[in-house]
């Protein structure tokens, strides 16, 4: 896959989060999130690609734009033909409340490659690349946590389990809790808090509980390229949402979904830029004479790559921002 779509990439996701960031913290949830549709949508359509919206904000009667089976990019003839998959704001509340691990995020592979999951819920877990391999969805928590103790060489009681703060995860906290390991809950946003157990920094190990399924395979293709591990299952919540995983081709719903089942292959480019604050990256910043400072990160799989890029932008050239 051409390496220039890597950076091509980050601009979509640094149009996202200047968009949105406008909104910090004033109590519109939507209009954060409209903001940062807005700006990725625009941005890519200077992108001399053929890709079509698998991961997106709805179906098309639920959404303007990024909606599933969207065609994006200036497609011609000679153009790459892919999926594309995308969270113009991972953490709408984070944004509108003012707090923090709010991203934008958008994955790519080659047209066929990337899971067309359902707006339901996953069941999740992520791990980092010292520990592939060597847990399971399916395994006692116990089983888990004695494993990922021995794939990491630290006691149970230092290993760090961050899950989304909501009540379905209480059995989880409980079991956590009684076996002594640490917990880092969070408020919204899963593809960041995923992608934090493959760098020791985070201070996180491993990622466990239900999300959106969705962010599982943007998730799941951002670990492939930091050689990391994610499986989930769909978790749907009525025979409404388990009757529309059987028309979107999904018929044994209950299967568990590997890295191969969710992004198959290596071509895979994943970007993300930092919206407010979080462990992954920093949000969005603007200073004085219209001027805004991004922090993003980019990885390809078929290089093992991975870039962390801090811009300045000059918002008095780039009308579309200055507000």
């Amino acid at each position: 896959m051409d390496r220039n779509l890597a950076l091509n990439l980050v601009r979509v996701t640094e149009a996202a989060a200047l968009n949105s960031a406008r909104y910090l913290g004033r109590g519109d949830k939507n209009l954060a999130d409209d903001a940062a549709v807005t700006g990725m949508r625009k941005m890519f359509d200077t992108l001399s690609i053929d890709g079509v919206v698998v991961i997106g904000e709805g179906e098309m009667d639920e959404a303007p734009m990024l909606y599933i089976g969207e065609q994006i990019g200036k497609a011609t003839p000679d153009s790459i033909k892919l999926d594309i998959a995308v969270d113009p704001l991972d953490g709408t509340n984070a944004v509108a409340k003012g707090l923090a691990n709010a991203i934008s995020v958008v994955a790519v592979a080659p047209r066929g490659c990337m899971l067309h999951a359902p707006d339901m819920y996953m069941n999740k877990i992520a791990v980092g690349p010292k520990a592939k391999g060597k847990v399971n969805l399916d395994m006692p928590i116990e089983e888990i946590l004695k494993n990922l103790s021995e794939a990491l060489n630290k006691n149970i009681s230092d290993i760090t389990v961050t899950m989304l703060d909501r009540p379905r995860h209480e059995h989880i906290i409980k079991e956590v809790r009684r076996l002594g390991a640490r917990i880092k809950l969070f408020q919204d946003g899963d593809v960041a808090a995923a992608i934090a157990t493959c760098f020791d920094d985070s201070g996180v190990d491993i990622l466990l509980g239900i999300g959106g399924a969705p962010e599982g395979v943007l998730a799941a293709a951002a670990l492939k390229c930091l050689g990391g591990e994610f499986q989930g299952r769909l978790h749907p919540m009525t025979d409404e949402e388990r009757e529309r995983c059987k028309l979107m081709g999904h018929e044994d719903v209950d299967r568990l979904l590997t890295m191969e089942d969710l992004v198959k292959g290596n071509e895979v480019i994943f970007a993300a830029t930092g919206i407010t604050d979080g462990e992954l990256l920093k949000g969005v910043t603007y200073y004085g004479n219209s001027m805004a400072k991004t922090y993003s990160v980019v990885m390809r799989c078929e290089t093992g790559t991975i870039r962390f890029i801090e811009a300045i932008h000059r918002l008095d050239k780039k009308p579309e921002y200055a507000k």
